[in-house]
C-alpha cells in the first residue's frame, strides 16, 4: 500500500509518502542507512562519498546527482528514523515502522514547500521494495 499525505514529525508537519513493503524492517532500514546502496534504490542519487558507510549522527559526505555533487550532513540517526541537510537545506528524513510478519512500512518526509518531489519518493520506494525482495530471493 502506498500512501501519501501529511504527518506530524519531531521536525513539525510535513508530507510523507510511504509505501508498505514486505520485508523485515531490519533489512529496509540497512538499506536506507547503507551509503553504498543509495544509488542502487534513489532515481536521482549516482554517486556517493560519505565519512561512514552506515550512517550516524554527524556523517557528512557528497552525494552525485546529474550534472553536481551536493554536500551533505546527517542531522539525526535514531533507531529507524534518520533527517539531512543537503547544501545546508533541511532535507527530507526517513523512515522504517515494523509491521510485524516480515512486514514494514518505509516513509519518506517532505518538507512542505517539496511537493514536486513526490513522484521521486515514490519511484525510490517502488525501487528499494525490488532491490530488497530480490535480495530475499538470492538468499533463499
Amino acid at each position: 500500500m502506498t500512501r501519501v499525505g501529511t504527518t506530524q514529525t519531531p521536525d513539525g508537519r510535513r508530507l510523507e509518502v510511504s509505501h508498505v513493503l514486505s520485508v523485515p524492517a531490519t533489512d529496509a532500514w540497512d538499506a536506507l542507512i547503507d551509503t553504498t546502496r543509495w544509488p542502487d534504490w534513489s532515481p536521482l542519487i549516482t554517486g556517493v562519498e560519505a565519512t561512514d558507510r552506515r550512517l550516524r549522527p554527524g556523517t557528512t559526505g557528497r552525494v552525485r546527482i546529474p550534472g553536481a555533487w551536493l554536500p551533505f550532513r546527517i542531522t539525526e540517526c535514531t533507531s529507524r528514523r534518520w533527517t539531512w541537510r543537503v547544501l545546508g537545506i533541511p532535507a527530507t528524513g526517513h523512515r522504517v515502522d515494523d509491521l510485524g510478519s516480515d512486514r514494514c512500512r518505509v516513509a519518506v518526509e517532505l518538507p512542505r514547500y517539496a511537493t514536486g518531489y513526490v513522484p521521486v519518493c515514490l519511484r525510490a520506494l517502488e525501487t528499494l521494495e525490488s532491490l530488497l525482495e530480490d535480495d530475499e530471493q538470492a538468499v533463499a
